[in-house]
C-alpha cells in the first residue's frame, strides 16, 4: 500500500479533517494535501510526527508492516 494511501486511511479512521491534521503539523492545509495525494514526498519530520499523532510506526505508514501497533519502548 502506498504511504499516501495509508495516511488518509489513517487520517479517516481518527476522524479528522486534512486542516486539523495540517494544523497539527503546523503546515498549511494545501500542503498536507499534497503528500496525502502523493504529489509530494513526505519528509522525515512530518513522517514522524503522523507516527506520533497516530501512536504508530513509520514503518506501518510507509507500508514495510502491516502491523499498525505502536513500536515498544
Amino acid at each position: 500500500m502506498a504511504y499516501y494511501k495509508r495516511i488518509r486511511d489513517l487520517r479517516e479512521d481518527h476522524d479528522l479533517t486534512q486542516r486539523q491534521v495540517a494544523e497539527y503539523l503546523k503546515m498549511p492545509q494545501p500542503q498536507y494535501f499534497r503528500y496525502e495525494q502523493g504529489y509530494r514526498d513526505i519528509p522525515t519530520d512530518i513522517l514522524i510526527a503522523l507516527a506520533d499523532l497516530y501512536k504508530t510506526s513509520t514503518d506501518y505508514i510507509l507500508g514495510r508492516t502491516d502491523n499498525s501497533s505502536p513500536p515498544q519502548k
